[in-house]
């Protein structure tokens, strides 16, 4: 497909009003030019990272192996190690989207590093690693991503009143969101109570998707009922939009906005189909609305590239997705339960992930 910026379908996405993020970051990214080209020529807005994707990154790139020798001899943990060898990277995809950030005055080219997975339960350990990043990486557009635990929730309060942008992951339920939600808006209460300003201090709600289907198709699996067949890969998306409804219709932000505060976005993340027999942009196409972002991996970045399809699909029928999550439950399927399942398990998997990117640099 031709890649002109007139013909680019995932600047289409842009031009509805959703910002397209990479979810993957590595050395190789950046000194190829491919990061810059991804941003100049298909209006890729931000990027993500995490323990997961550093793993592959460092234990594939030539150009970390290569740095090691020396960090090894001049830092004693491996956690140090680790963060000198991806912080600068960091930095650099920042600086990259540095002409982004100014030119949206501060609501787009942001660029997501996690605090330690190992922190999950510890609300002052999470809020000194969010600080110490954030002095660390000194950039304006960087994000500190810490997970929505209740401990990672009750940071995030603290971190927003200390004026540090935040990206809050491993969202995958409802009640999730309204928490994040309110401890985002009792951070900027508390600045505003100290007659400091709000302005630019970016925040998002990331919720994950795809695993959501995962773990709802399966239990549908075992369903007597034939009726559940027709649920299957229904679920994360009707969820999603039923969230999105009810943040548009969100009124309680308007004395933070009255300030020039910017709204806490909704981020779709997860969003590659995991399923071989359905589309391989699903989670994009069926996921685009004004004021929302999806965080998308490089196969599906490309997939759509070549193939997706760029219309407003997050205003479905709000009431035939209430309907979708009724027939769940009357399945047995409760989304709460499952979203709890499924944030034990992606704080497992960050933690695995973590313990062995810092194995190879020990």
């Amino acid at each position: 497909m031709n890649n002109m910026l007139e013909h680019s379908r995932l600047r289409a996405v842009g031009d509805l009003g959703q910002q397209i993020w990479l979810d993957n970051l590595s050395r190789n990214l950046l000194a190829s030019g491919q990061l810059a080209a991804l941003i100049a020529n298909d209006g890729v807005q931000g990027l993500t990272s995490n323990p997961a994707i550093f793993y592959q990154a460092i234990q594939h790139d030539p150009a970390y192996q290569a740095a090691l020798p020396q960090l090894r001899t001049g830092l004693a943990t491996p956690e140090a190690r680790f963060e000198a060898l991806v912080l600068p990277d960091v930095q650099r995809a920042c600086d990259l989207f540095a002409p982004l950030y100014r030119e949206s005055d501060g609501r787009a080219g942001f660029v997501s590093f996690e605090v330690s997975p190992r922190l999950s339960q510890d609300v002052g350990g999470t809020i000194a690693a969010a600080k110490r990043l954030w002095a660390a990486i000194a950039r304006p557009n960087a994000m500190i991503k810490i997970p929505a635990t209740p401990a990672g929730i009750a940071a995030l309060e603290e971190v927003i009143y200390a004026g540090i942008n935040v990206n809050m992951t491993l969202i995958f339920t409802a009640s999730q969101i309204q928490a994040v939600r309110a401890a985002h808006r009792r951070g900027l209460a508390r600045r505003l109570q100290d007659t400091s300003s709000v302005q630019r201090i970016a925040s998002v709600a990331s919720v994950f998707i795809s695993r959501i289907d995962v773990a709802v198709d399966a239990l549908l699996e075992n369903s007597a009922d034939g009726s559940a067949v027709a649920l299957r890969g229904r679920a994360a998306m009707a969820a999603a939009r039923i969230a999105y409804h009810e943040w548009k219709n969100d009124g309680g932000f308007a004395v933070f906005a009255a300030f020039g505060a910017t709204p806490q976005w909704l981020l779709w993340a997860s969003t590659a189909t995991k399923h071989p027999d359905q589309r391989d942009v699903r989670y994009v196409e069926g996921l685009i609305g004004p004021d929302t972002i999806n965080t998308v991996p490089d196969a599906t970045l490309d997939a759509f590239r070549d193939h997706g399809e760029a219309a407003r699909t997050l205003d479905a029928d709000i009431e035939a997705e209430r309907t979708t999550l009724a027939q769940l439950a009357r399945h047995g399927i409760d989304l709460e339960t499952v979203g709890q399942q499924l944030l034990a398990a992606g704080l497992l998997q960050f933690e695995q992930a973590f313990d062995k990117l810092l194995a190879l640099v020990e």
